[in-house]
């Protein structure tokens, strides 16, 4: 008979030769299936890294949080997997433009600096873009990032502008990434009783603060211009007071305008 005595993971055995060899040989092989698992288990899974060879994202255009693999605005399905979305048309296109501070200095007209950089018309395009874009904490100052829509140019000038005005609300620098968001999902979601009287939303980003703004078509509409003010304070959860000034009164008065409605 073989007598063992089992110590922690030492065997300490009285063996024939022939069962020492057999012995020693289930011990190697148990060791060498060890070895083959950890090594398994650590292995980095390049099959996953080889399929997505532009996995790679540039720094300036991400900001997820670490970790975080899924964008926002990413449809993924119960097991984590991204699920190949279906596509969700928006009541309305929609163009951002961009008017670029380095540029605009140079200018002598205004707006020559403007550009129009990407329309969207569908909830997938919207997120394909934004999660691509710089956000308004990331631009230079002075930049001016507008989201209108389509064939409606950010400009005072423009027809369907021309009679409007816009309500303005005030952010602390590099705070007014969430807003602006919360901002324009309101608008491409039609989250406006008067939203036809929308044209589109800015954000200026400036020395010491961040303004964004929602201008309208028809400054005289009180009803629907309080109605806007009131539903777009109560979606961003804002306290202060914010006031609507007509466009042609900031034409004519610049800085000297005054609010004509307040919410």
């Amino acid at each position: 008979c073989i007598n063992c005595v089992t110590r922690g993971n030492d065997v300490v055995s009285s063996l024939t030769p022939l069962q020492e060899e057999k012995y020693t040989v289930r011990r190697r092989e148990g060791r060498d299936e060890e070895t083959m698992a950890v090594e398994d288990t650590l292995k980095p899974n390049v099959a996953t890294e080889e399929s997505n060879p532009n996995s790679v994202d540039h720094p300036i255009d991400r900001y997820h949080e670490e970790g975080d693999d899924a964008e926002e605005g990413e449809i993924v399905d119960e097991s984590g997997k991204s699920a190949v979305p279906e596509s969700h048309p928006l009541e309305h296109s929609w163009t951002l433009w961009f008017d670029n501070p380095s540029v605009k200095s140079k200018q002598t007209t205004w707006g020559s600096s403007l550009r129009s950089v990407f329309t969207f018309s569908t909830v997938e395009d919207f997120w394909s873009l934004y999660n691509n874009i710089r956000h308004p904490s990331k631009l230079a100052n002075g930049a001016d990032l507008y989201c209108f829509k389509h064939n409606i140019e950010p400009k005072w000038e423009d027809p369907i502008c021309a009679n409007g005005g816009k309500w303005t609300m005030n952010f602390p620098r590099e705070k007014s990434d969430k807003p602006f968001l919360y901002t324009l999902l309101a608008l491409i979601g039609e989250q406006f009783d008067h939203g036809d009287e929308i044209c589109g939303a800015v954000v200026n980003v400036r020395t010491k603060q961040e303004r964004i703004s929602i201008w309208t078509k028809n400054s005289s509409n009180e009803a629907a211009q309080v109605s806007i003010g009131r539903q777009w304070k109560e979606f961003l959860d804002y306290n202060s007071s914010i006031g609507f000034i007509i466009h042609e009164d900031a034409k004519k008065l610049d800085r000297g305008a005054k609010n004509t409605y307040t919410a």
